[in-house]
């Protein structure tokens, strides 16, 4: 019998062979690892492997860097023998540079010593120099098309070569840790934006609730600001308000000079008694003298009985004269004297009546141009214009408008029913670049229509605001401080 010829396995090739199928086996068991490792153990296992991989492949070293978007470099993660000493972490330090762009250009870096470096690498070539490094491997490594990082062997002891397929196992183990590490910063972005969403939430959430408490502190009156303007005229009037001083009110019309009226009738000594109110624009000319100072019994058809009139129920407390710019010229004589020395007879009577009144008028009308054209008395004016007050426009205070679009949404709410527990943001940004011609009396009507359609507790009234020129200005009073010159042609401009 013939025996088989065995096959001779070449001196060295069955232990290279042994030698492969253990790499293989240690990097398939690597690749496991990182199948479903969780975030915040990923930079613990990527040194734990560079550690086996050194002991397996006889470097000494193994250092991990990561690149953001911009192309900077971090070193994440290193490992080394005994003796050897890891590499910093941290940012990549500058001698590391020409690496860096060598590494970000996709491009692997093999050195066998440092005088195998280039010259623009003589910084690097000097570290390595003084550490005694022999050889050294950099691969990059991609993720999702993108350089996201690099993985380096470096030999200390003794110098080595890099074959190509060993190279190329490097490069898929490394770009497991790459992708490892890629899971956890999308879920540390993700958490981050969730947290930034939750922040923004919690912060509309608290400044929704700050306006609504803005909207509760008021100050006399039921007034709410938060703009500097505005503020200046609460401020003129405390100051006025406990004088009984004229108080002349300029403004446009909606502009809340009647809730002044108010404010300044409450801050007063005369608060206890109610504030009376003329509309001087609402009332016939043949009505009005009849409506402020009353009237005789039968002194015309249907006077069956006298009537006391608005100054007379005004006695002790303050009368609002509001679009005083109406008042018929022929009964301005008449309200001069009560400015004057707080007399005054009833229509048709003889008796003279004195009253002690404090007068606030307002009107949205130029008195300067209407004194100019005739219908409007000098002396008259002067008499009123004491303390004037000009109200600022909504469109130039519009720090404002959620305080009192909140203000408005809780007063209709608690009427209506409906509690609102936000006005919507974009809601908020169409009412601040609307211009309000109509002002705070619009935006009220605004909310009372937004109100009445509101399906939930949050507040969406857009109505199709559209930005509009501001109105013209009204009730100006570039006459404060130096004389009226009738006919001059920059009055009231």
């Amino acid at each position: 019998m013939v025996d088989s010829p065995q096959i001779r396995v070449p001196p060295g090739a069955a232990e290279s062979h042994k030698s492969e199928l253990a790499f293989e086996r240690l990097l398939a068991d690597l690749s496991a690892r990182f199948v479903d490792v969780s975030g915040d153990a990923v930079e613990a296992e990527i040194e734990l492997a560079q550690k086996q991989l050194i002991a397996f492949l006889g470097c000494d070293r193994s250092t991990f860097a990561e690149f953001d978007a911009d192309g900077g470099g971090q070193i994440l993660c290193s490992a080394a023998i005994d003796g050897i000493e890891p590499f910093p972490r941290g940012p990549t330090p500058p001698f590391l540079d020409w690496y860096l762009s060598e590494v970000l250009a996709g491009r692997t870096i093999i050195t066998r010593g440092a005088d195998d470096l280039p010259p623009e690498a003589v910084r690097a070539a000097e570290v390595f120099r003084a550490s005694g490094l022999r050889s050294q491997l950099t691969v990059p490594l991609r993720v999702g098309g993108r350089i996201v990082g690099a993985i380096a062997f470096g030999a200390f002891r003794a110098s080595r070569d890099w074959d190509a397929d060993l190279i190329a196992r490097i490069k898929l183990l490394g770009e497991v840790f790459a992708q490892a590490l890629a899971r956890k910063r999308a879920v540390e972005a993700l958490a981050a934006a969730l947290t930034e969403i939750r922040q923004l939430k919690e912060r509309l959430e608290h400044e929704n609730a700050y306006l609504r408490d803005q909207a509760q502190v008021r100050s006399p009156g039921g007034l709410v600001s938060r703009s500097p303007r505005f503020k200046a005229v609460l401020d003129e009037l405390a100051q006025v308000a406990p004088t009984g001083a004229t108080v002349l009110l300029l403004g446009e019309t909606g502009s809340g000079k009647e809730v002044l009226a108010h404010a300044l009738h409450e801050a007063s000594a005369r608060a206890k008694r109610p504030l009376v109110k003329v509309n001087c624009a609402a009332l016939p000319a043949t009505l009005i003298e009849a409506e402020l100072f009353g009237r005789e019994k039968g002194v015309y058809t249907g006077a069956l009985a006298r009537q006391m009139g608005r100054f007379e129920l005004a006695n002790g407390s303050t009368i609002l004269l509001d679009e005083i710019g109406e008042m018929p010229l022929e009964l301005q004589p008449k309200l001069l004297r009560v400015l004057q020395d707080g007399s005054f007879e009833r229509v048709g009577g003889v008796q003279t009546i004195k009253v002690d009144v404090r007068i606030i008028a307002a009107t949205n009308r130029n008195l300067e141009r209407a004194i100019i054209e005739g219908r409007f008395r000098e002396d008259l004016f002067y008499r009123l214009n004491v303390f004037p007050i000009t109200v600022p426009p909504l469109r130039e205070r519009s720090e404002d408008i959620p305080l009192l679009a909140w203000n408005f949404a809780r007063e209709f709410g608690k009427a209506m029913g409906k509690p609102i527990e936000r006005i919507a943001d974009d809601s908020l940004e169409a009412m601040l670049s609307y211009a309000w011609p109509g002002n705070v009396r619009e935006l009220r009507n605004v909310i009372e229509h937004a109100m009445i359609l509101a399906r939930s507790s949050t507040l969406e009234p857009l109505l199709g605001l559209r930005t509009q020129p501001p109105p013209l200005k009204h009730g100006t009073n570039p006459l404060r401080g130096r004389a009226l010159r009738a006919g001059a042609d920059d009055v009231g401009r």
